[in-house]
């Protein structure tokens, strides 16, 4: 895992490592706090086919990538970075701005053809 400190929050999407290594991908769809002090339930949605959902019950510093076992089986949440878009955005919008500023469109009427 690497040096920096990962927040994982509802909505984000992460990795499970099962015994090592990249089993699945999640995604959080709820954190609460459970019964036993310092610990709390985490709601994933499993990306798999069916999707499905669980809840475990992990200390936040699981829920931020530190392993943790389950059943005897060693585990890890990763969370996945989102990937930058190669297109600059701002120029997208830009010029979608300058088009609609120009002619307006023309709207063309559907007619059934009679047969």
């Amino acid at each position: 895992m690497n040096n920096e400190q990962t927040i994982n929050s509802e909505g984000d999407v992460v990795l499970v490592h099962h015994e090592e290594k990249p089993a699945l991908y999640a995604r959080i769809e709820a954190i609460g706090p459970d019964v036993k002090k310092d610990w709390f339930q985490c709601t994933l949605l499993l990306l798999t086919l069916p999707a499905q959902t669980v809840t475990w019950i992990l200390r936040e510093e699981y829920i931020n990538g530190a392993p943790f076992t389950m059943g005897g089986q060693a585990m890890r949440l990763e969370k996945v970075k989102a990937i930058k878009l190669e297109r600059d955005l701002e120029t997208e919008a830009t010029s979608t701005e300058k088009k609609s500023k120009g002619k307006s469109g023309r709207v063309i009427p559907f007619k059934k053809s009679e047969r």
